[in-house]
């Protein structure tokens, strides 16, 4: 037999970038064109399915208007047999959720969801059986993270529950009555899968915890976007596919006299070719959907005084970045905050002269609300002591490179954070966590041992994730439910031509 996984597909179905507005080796329909489905193959997928794409965020605004749900097309011309939830999947609300499941085929599975507002039909677990007569068990959770990083107005009809605890309970209800175990974990590895070391200290990622604690056969993850073809951890062999529907994993099970032998890789989607476009005309009623999505991207919204060229992930770090201090201003006009932290996502970002929609969403890639923290002058010194840690500095050659903490297991150039409202230094010649050496107002004026200020930032980083658990851990001064990129939109109409920036005062001593 052999099981097809997909997950993190972030709503890409069309084989498109957006951004660039070009073919792209992508999508569900791609991919469902190159796999073969046939009984004797499930497939499977782990959840991160409603966000990530102007063609999901348009939907999602004007569902009321189609009879398909874009992702559903995609999976159910898969053939997907089961599948989960993922944390983004909770970002837009229960009916968004319900609506999403409403045109699905397949069945949702999860043992850590309950579904208070009984729409859903989420069960805990499944016994499917393959013609040869072998019978699979098949159980799934998301992450526990989803309480902390979600707004609670979403989780009103949905409790999400510890899903170690949950998926040692399937798999004991599992174990005697199935051939084959098979947990999808919307979550990802907590241990470098070379060294064993352990990346986290947070519950975000238990993979490694749930192998152990458990005796699933196959424990297939997500929410990383790490590549994993193929690991084994106390006898559970795990897998893990990269995001955006571009690769997907191949399990190959075989039954042997005392068990079974089972073999994984990636598959990388080949470009579309005439299977892909029979797909794509068969689907030619949402043509009317992806022109309006194509028009609302091409919408002039305004300018920049002088453009800005893609920023080097290293030198925007080093020397500021333009289009941080953007994001910033944006949220420091909207909150009134005194201070405002933000990121960037891991590609180099920069900005025409001329912006449209298209632009915004290429540079402002998630659907991030704005938080608004109570913080310290110790607070924001630590946090930008974990910022300074995106540095290695060797001593003898005086090179500056990204810490490899930041590049594996996973790239997150987007845990490095840009402060707007401060002058600061790094000294990077200077050990790791005693870096910061000037913390003062833009103005100049130090900062208060025992005041009170108030940090902008994203309701992911507002959780502590990344590292900044003492921003994590300061209460909320006022929360927000608009999302940047239409901040980002209505900024840059109001204040068009937008001249550049300048919001922070910093500098990196190397």
């Amino acid at each position: 037999m052999r099981i097809i996984f997909t997950s993190d597909t972030h709503g890409h179905v069309f084989p498109v970038n957006y951004a660039k507005n070009s073919p792209e080796n992508s999508g569900l329909f791609c991919l469902a064109s190159q796999i073969k489905k046939d009984a004797d193959t499930l497939v499977l997928d782990g959840g991160d399915s409603l966000q990530g794409t102007p063609l999901m965020s348009y939907y999602l605004e004007h569902r009321d208007e189609y009879d398909f749900h874009p992702m559903a097309e995609g999976f159910n011309e898969m053939g997907l047999d089961y599948y989960t939830l993922g944390n983004h999947d909770f970002n837009f609300g229960y009916e968004a959720i319900a609506d999403y499941v409403s045109y699905m085929k397949a069945t949702l599975i999860s043992a850590n969801v309950e579904d208070l507002g009984g729409k859903l039909g989420i069960k805990k677990n499944v016994i499917h059986t393959m013609p040869d007569g072998t019978k699979v068990g098949i159980t799934a959770a998301v992450t526990g993270y989803v309480n902390v990083w979600e707004q609670p107005e979403h989780l009103t009809l949905l409790k999400v529950t510890d899903p170690v605890e949950a998926l040692k309970e399937q798999y004991e209800q599992l174990k005697d009555k199935c051939d084959l175990t098979v947990a999808i974990y919307h979550g990802g590895f907590e241990e470098d899968l070379k060294t064993g070391a352990l990346l986290s200290q947070t519950t975000e990622n238990q993979a490694c915890k749930i192998a152990r604690e458990t005796g699933f056969d196959i424990l297939l993850t997500g929410h990383q976007h790490i590549a994993v073809p193929s690991v084994v951890i106390e006898g559970t062999h795990g897998v893990q596919p990269p995001s955006n529907a571009l690769k997907y994993c191949l399990l190959n099970v075989d039954r042997k006299a005392d068990g079974f032998d089972i073999a994984s890789e990636l598959v990388t989607l080949d470009a579309p070719d005439e299977r892909c476009q029979k797909i794509l005309d068969a689907h030619s009623f949402m043509d009317e959907l992806t022109g309006k999505i194509q028009v609302w991207l091409d919408e002039p919204i305004g300018c920049l005084e002088k453009k800005i060229e893609p920023e080097g992930k290293l030198d925007a770090a080093l020397n500021g970045s333009k289009v941080a201090a953007i994001f910033n201003q944006v949220q420091l006009d909207y909150t009134g905050a005194d201070f405002s932290c933000t990121s960037l996502a891991n590609d180099p970002l920069g900005l025409k002269k001329e912006i449209t929609v298209r632009d915004v969403l290429g540079i402002y890639q998630f659907a991030n609300t704005v938080e608004v923290k109570e913080v310290t002058k110790a607070v924001l010194k630590a946090a930008l002591e974990r910022s300074a840690e995106y540095f290695d500095y060797d001593k003898e050659t005086g090179e500056v490179t990204v810490s490899k903490k930041f590049l594996q297991p996973k790239i997150e150039h987007y845990n490095y954070d840009y402060y707007a409202g401060l002058e600061y230094e790094f000294d990077l010649t200077r050990p790791v966590g005693d870096r910061v050496v000037k913390l003062r107002k833009l103005d100049g004026t130090e900062l208060s041992d025992t005041e009170t200020y108030t940090l902008a930032t994203s309701n992911y980083r507002a959780t502590g994730t990344g590292g900044y658990e003492c921003i994590g851990n300061c209460k909320v001064a006022r929360s927000y439910s608009d999302e940047m990129p239409d901040l980002l939109i209505n900024f840059i109409r109001k204040n068009t031509p937008v001249p550049e920036i300048h919001n922070s005062l910093f500098k990196c001593i190397h």
